[in-house]
């Protein structure tokens, strides 16, 4: 079954997208204050805030809830990972981005994002794809299945930005697993502009959101020919 989305049309003439992807628990109605935000200010882009489905999470007992994966256990986030249940999400993700340049909008126009566990989705599918994106967006997440995903990085992914931001006092993905994923990264030759956020936690900050503004305008801007120059 394809994933339900919040979708934000872009508010002027449509010539780029921006596909987020939220964390575990979460909707795509958590991230929709923050897409109308940043559509003030880049009306060209349509926002696409897909919904993860509902399945049994180990971690929270084995309830069901909206995940893209199941998580074991938050103290050991990189071992004994679900690396199926990413692979499942990564090909429901990977037909809304087909959709998108079936539409029009080329790769290089499109940005994956996400926070979280949409954030570890977000390198799951970006790093592997043949696509050459606009740029990916990592909001308190991490490298999933490292030694495997290093294993299958494309050249198109290498030549991708990545925007990836972290609270120092996050309480869930630890700040340590977001400095090691940017340094990992980095040494396989990936340009990774890592930014630290002093106190935050498992969340948000107006300067996040405004660096994370100032990297759209960057990577997708709005008069096209500045993205090619």
């Amino acid at each position: 079954m394809s994933l339900q989305s919040v979708v934000l049309k872009a508010r002027g003439t449509h010539t780029a997208s921006v596909i987020f992807i939220h964390g575990l628990g979460d909707s795509g109605h958590g991230w929709a204050p923050v897409a109308q935000m940043l559509a003030r200010t880049q009306p060209h882009v349509k926002f696409i805030l897909p919904h993860a489905p509902e399945q049994p999470v180990t971690l929270n007992g084995g309830f069901r809830m909206p995940s893209w994966y199941d998580i074991k256990s938050l103290d050991q986030i990189a071992r004994n990972e679900d690396e199926a249940g990413m692979n499942a999400s990564m090909m429901k993700i990977n037909e809304l981005i087909k959709s998108e340049i079936d539409s029009g909008i080329p790769a290089n126009r499109i940005v994956l994002g996400g926070f979280s566990q949409g954030g570890a989705m977000t390198l799951f599918t970006g790093l592997q794809s043949e696509y050459r994106f606009g740029g990916l967006v990592v909001l308190s997440g991490y490298l999933p299945v490292r030694d495997k995903l290093m294993a299958r990085l494309t050249d198109a992914s290498k030549k991708v930005p990545i925007f990836q931001a972290h609270g120092t006092a996050d309480e869930v993905v630890l700040y340590q697993y977001g400095e090691m994923t940017s340094k990992e990264l980095e040494k396989r030759g990936y340009n990774v502009d890592f930014r630290s956020y002093n106190h935050m936690g498992h969340s948000t900050c107006e300067d996040e959101l405004l660096h994370l503004q100032m990297f759209l305008k960057k990577s997708i801007p709005e008069k096209i020919a500045e993205a090619t120059n």
